[in-house]
Order: C-alpha cells, then sequence, then structure tokens
C-alpha cells in the first residue's frame, strides 16, 4: 500500500516501474497488452463533445498503469517479489479536462519558437542587449567573421551581466566561426560590374583594379573549371569562368551589380577544398573556452570528422560547449545524416547553401534538415535572410513573414537574425516581427502528440534507461496537452527538458536547474522555458519553491495545473527504477 503525498492539493501521481512488462485495461473494452518497449498507448485520449471553450473536447484521459486517487487518499498497487501483479493493477482513472479547469484562463501565451540575433554595431550596448532580450533574443550570436576578440568580449560580458540578474530569464552565447571563405579583396571603392564585361579574380595579395580583385585562398585558381559558375555575395552577382593562367582567374559578367570589399566568392556546385576549421577558427574557438560560451556554430562543416576533431579538443579543455553544425556546402548534403549524428545540433545556413546547390532545392532541403533533426532530437535553427528587407526598412516583405511562418510550422527550435541585428537599423523592430509571427503561427498549430505517437525503439535502440525517459516524455506530453497544462521538470543535466521539447507540448515546459550551464543551453530548445533554482533533498519543499516562483514571476495563476514529470537519466528524489507524472492544482 502507498498514499499519494504533497503539498499542493489534488494532486494526481502516476509511478512506472522500468521492470513492468505487461499492463492490462480494466476498462472492459478488452485487454489492452503493453510490452515494454513496442506499444507506447499508455494514455487513451476519447473525445466525446466540445462542450467546453478551451479544450479540444471533453475527453476522458485513461492512465493504464493503477489506481490513482486524490491527495491524501490510498493508491492500490499490489505486487509480488517486487514486481507489479498485472492481475492485481486496476488500470484506469479518468481525468476529466473540465475538472482541471476551474474557470481559469490559463497564462501561457509565451512564444515556444527561439529567436538568434547576431551582435554587431547596432547592438553591442548593454542598452541595447538588455532591449534586445526584453524583445525577445534567446541566443545572442557572436559572428567571428566581423569584430575582433576584444569587442566579442565586451559582448559576452554584458550577456553574463544581464543573465546574472534574473533567475527565469536567460540569453545563451553561440560563436559562430568564420570557416574557410573564399572573399574577394580590398577595393578603395565599389566597382561596378557591367553584363558582358570581363573581369579578373587573382591570387596575388593586393590587386585592386577596374578589372581585376585579389582572392584571399591560393588554390582558387586549382578549384575552378572553365565553365564554372562563380557567383558573388551569395548570388548578388554572377560571373562565368572563361579561362585560366597559374595565378589568374578570367571571367565574364552574367549578372553586374557593384563589387565592395570582402565579397563572398562561391563556386556552383562544389565546395573549396579549404579544411573546415582554419588556424583563425582555432583561436576563436580557444577563446570560447576561455570565455565559456554555450555554442560553437562551425562553418562550412563537410564531413563528420571535423565534428569528432573539435569535440576531442573540448574534451581535453573539459569544456562543456556543444557543436552545431552549419549546412551550408555542397558537401555537407552528401554526408547530411553522419554530420548531424556526430553533432549536438544544426543550422540550416541558407545563404551560402543557395549558392553552391541550385536554389530551387533550399527549401526542400531546409524541411529534410528540421526533419532530421527531428528525427535525431537534435536542436535545428533556420537561418539567413528571414528579414533582410529590414536591415534598412522598418516592415518586413510579406513574403519574409511567411518565411518566418514556414520554418515555425516545419518545427525549428530557433530562427536567426542576422544583418538585421548586426547592423541593421531597425535591429528591435526586427526581433519584435520575428516575435510576434511566430507567436501567432505556433497558436494555429495542432497538438503534436498524435504526430510524435511512433516506436520509440527506433530513437533508443535497447538502452531501457533512455528507453523510459523517452515513453515518458512522450506520456507526460500527452497528458499536458489533454489538460491543457504547461510542464514543471527539475533536472540536473538538461536530458528530460530536452526529451520533452522533442515531442513539442502545447504549453510551456518549465525547466528547473541548479546549473547556470545547463539553464544557458535550454535557452535554445523550443518550448523550454530555463529556471535556475537550488534543488533541496526534499521534493515537497522544492515543488513548493517552484510552483511559488512562477506565481511570483507571474508565469502562473492560482487555480491553474502544471503536470510535473520526474524522469530522465538521473533520479532526482526518486528510486531510480520508479517514474513520475503528477498533476497539481496551483494554489495562491
Amino acid at each position: 500500500m502507498a498514499s499519494v503525498s504533497g503539498a499542493a492539493a489534488s494532486a494526481a501521481e502516476i509511478n512506472l516501474q522500468t521492470r513492468m512488462s505487461l499492463l492490462k485495461s480494466g476498462s472492459g473494452a478488452g485487454c489492452n497488452r503493453l510490452a515494454s518497449s513496442r506499444n507506447l498507448s499508455g494514455f487513451s485520449h476519447e473525445t466525446t463533445s466540445r462542450r467546453r471553450a478551451g479544450y479540444p473536447g471533453r475527453g476522458v484521459l485513461s492512465v493504464k498503469l493503477m489506481k490513482i486517487k486524490e491527495k491524501n487518499q490510498i493508491v492500490d498497487s499490489a505486487s509480488v517479489d517486487g514486481l507489479p501483479g498485472v492481475d492485481n493493477i486496476i488500470s484506469s482513472i479518468e481525468f476529466h479536462p473540465s475538472d482541471y479547469s476551474s474557470g481559469v484562463e490559463t497564462s501561457d501565451t509565451r512564444r515556444k519558437t527561439k529567436i538568434v540575433c547576431t551582435i554587431g554595431p547596432s547592438t553591442n550596448t548593454r542598452e541595447m542587449i538588455w532591449k534586445l532580450a526584453e524583445a525577445g533574443m534567446n541566443v545572442a550570436r557572436l559572428n567571428m567573421s566581423h569584430g575582433d576578440h576584444a569587442s566579442h568580449q565586451k559582448t559576452i560580458d554584458l550577456v553574463k551581466e544581464y543573465n546574472a540578474q534574473f533567475e527565469d530569464k536567460v540569453v545563451a552565447i553561440m560563436l559562430d566561426t568564420k570557416g574557410p571563405e573564399v572573399r574577394s579583396g580590398d577595393v578603395p571603392q565599389p566597382i561596378l560590374l557591367k553584363e558582358g564585361q570581363e573581369f579578373n579574380f587573382t591570387i596575388q595579395r593586393g590587386v585592386s583594379t577596374e578589372n581585376t580583385v585579389s582572392v584571399n585562398y591560393d588554390d582558387f585558381v586549382n578549384d575552378v573549371e572553365v565553365g564554372d559558375t562563380l557567383l558573388v555575395d551569395g548570388g548578388m552577382m554572377s560571373l562565368a569562368v572563361k579561362s585560366k593562367t597559374k595565378d589568374l582567374v578570367k571571367c565574364e559578367v552574367i549578372d553586374g551589380g557593384e563589387l565592395k570589399s570582402r565579397r563572398h566568392l562561391n563556386v556552383r556546385g562544389k565546395s573549396a577544398t579549404l579544411p573546415s576549421i582554419t588556424e583563425k577558427d582555432w583561436e576563436d574557438i580557444k577563446f570560447g573556452v576561455d570565455n565559456k560560451v554555450d555554442f560553437y556554430a562551425v562553418s562550412f562543416v563537410k564531413d563528420a570528422k571535423v565534428v569528432h576533431e573539435l569535440k576531442d579538443y573540448l574534451k581535453c579543455c573539459n569544456a562543456d560547449i556543444h557543436v552545431i553544425v552549419k549546412i551550408e556546402s555542397a558537401d555537407s548534403i552528401l554526408n547530411l545524416h553522419s554530420i548531424i549524428s556526430a553533432s549536438d545540433g544544426a543550422m540550416v545556413a541558407r545563404g551560402d547553401l543557395g549558392a553552391e546547390l541550385p536554389i530551387e532545392e533550399v527549401p526542400l532541403l531546409q524541411e529534410e534538415i528540421i526533419r532530421r533533426c527531428h528525427s535525431m532530437q537534435k536542436p535545428v535553427i533556420v537561418a539567413t535572410n528571414m528579414l533582410e528587407s529590414m536591415i534598412n526598412h522598418p516592415t518586413p516583405t510579406r513574403a519574409e513573414v511567411s518565411d518566418i511562418a514556414i520554418a515555425v510550422r516545419e518545427g525549428a527550435d530557433a530562427v536567426m537574425l542576422s544583418g538585421e541585428t548586426a547592423h541593421g537599423k531597425y535591429p528591435l523592430k526586427a526581433v519584435k516581427v520575428m516575435h510576434t509571427v511566430a507567436l501567432r503561427t505556433e497558436s494555429s498549430l495542432p497538438d503534436k502528440t498524435t504526430i510524435h505517437s511512433f516506436s520509440l525503439q527506433a530513437h533508443v535502440g535497447h538502452d531501457i534507461k533512455n528507453h523510459m525517459s523517452a515513453m515518458f516524455a512522450f506520456h507526460a506530453t500527452t497528458m499536458a496537452n489533454t489538460l491543457r497544462t504547461p510542464i514543471v521538470v527539475f533536472t540536473r543535466t538538461g536530458s528530460m527538458a530536452v526529451l520533452l521539447s522533442h515531442y513539442r507540448p502545447s504549453a510551456t515546459i518549465f525547466a528547473f536547474t541548479n546549473e547556470e550551464r545547463i539553464k544557458q543551453r535550454l535557452a535554445l530548445y523550443q518550448g523550454v522555458l530555463p529556471i535556475y533554482m537550488q534543488l533541496s533533498d526534499d521534493a515537497e519543499e522544492t515543488f513548493s519553491r517552484a510552483l511559488n516562483l512562477l506565481l511570483n514571476k507571474n508565469l502562473l495563476k492560482a487555480g491553474e495545473h502544471v503536470t510535473i514529470v520526474q524522469s530522465g537519466r538521473q533520479p532526482i528524489w526518486r528510486q531510480e527504477s520508479t517514474h513520475h507524472i503528477q498533476v497539481r492544482k496551483v494554489k495562491g
């Protein structure tokens, strides 16, 4: 015999033993058997009517685990030799969503898709970083292609100062490496290229004339062939290669424009033979280690070996920094699965991707990269040109608004602003547009639980620990979506919060952690609101403090219900073989 106890009223708790291999429904409608790693329909949601506003219907949630009663009442859980006796499990309890509404309006109207902002001359002051954070910035990106370590150090210090002031607000730091970019040299003033004109690129340094400029890559002549198409600035201008000498590539302008200093050069359908991580990149990576940034965004990753090399280096430095691979080259598409598998997440860097590959392939590749990241439970960022017009204009184009909405609908964890916030005229307006479009789009999305109701075995193999955590994340999401409650999870490693994010619950995931690094890292994950709080040895005392903090921060309202999850790789206040889901009413 066991009792459900807790400081909050109306607590319902579900306990699963990991050794339970067979569960039987007592509903009288037949026997629903669950082999522990195959059939995961532990909950069934039967919509019977649509009487109550705010819910999809007056649903019945059947929890096929054990008899559960209200707080301070007895739970019958007979067992034999430490294992639950199937015939002794009274398997269902009916939760009516109307019982959990209490006429209380939900407070959960928070944006779930995260926003990455590039910090530059327009935004690198204390005032602007504070304003960006309040407007919706979740991750501050340091673009190592511009600025120096001193300017980036200033940004890091300001972001850390902001984070130190709040328990429930955080901005993560992402260091984006320059990578092996092929760029044109400096020109004293823009060179006007006209269609049909002959124009040359030379590997000799310091050349700048009306018809010839330098490039920064010694093997440029060897990498290009006659007939190749050169793209300047991501395709803003294009040239056809007509001939070449030992140090000169002669071209004819196809699409003209103004050639300015240090413009990016691509060859359509080819990747440069440069290493993915250059000497400058290693210096910048060391700078990131010293400053304990949260993420690296690694440019022009061609294969998984690059990721393993970086992770080995970070391990030697004892640096807890996650690696986000930028998918932006023809080679990266060929090795997509192995690259994402080796990484901690991916960025769809559409600028160079659309330069090296046919531009009509980019939307399909974006969808495929997002899908693959979801299948591997890795976060994914959609980047480049999302609000490009807002660099110079106070309102976006309608196509840009649709672009954001599509990324949200496809399931991106985050969307990114580059020049819009780095050097644009309207950085705050750009963030606000991204925030409102993402929020409005999210409000129209269906619950994702049914979309993810596939065999979890495909994700976790035969690892029973991971299997149980994934199963509980899925079922907690089902319960929270049915009852329209936010989720509260306590985590030291972030693993359960990440799993919950993967299943995309409709409401916010409040992730309480006593690790600052985990709080900052979780800032990237869709739907997760990380909160720093010390976790005491007393579970009920910690639950009470957590709920009071949410009330005091106006993140919850008295009378709402929350779904509390106790699961994950490291047990907190529970035996390792037991996992818990609770539904609690928040008292004022």
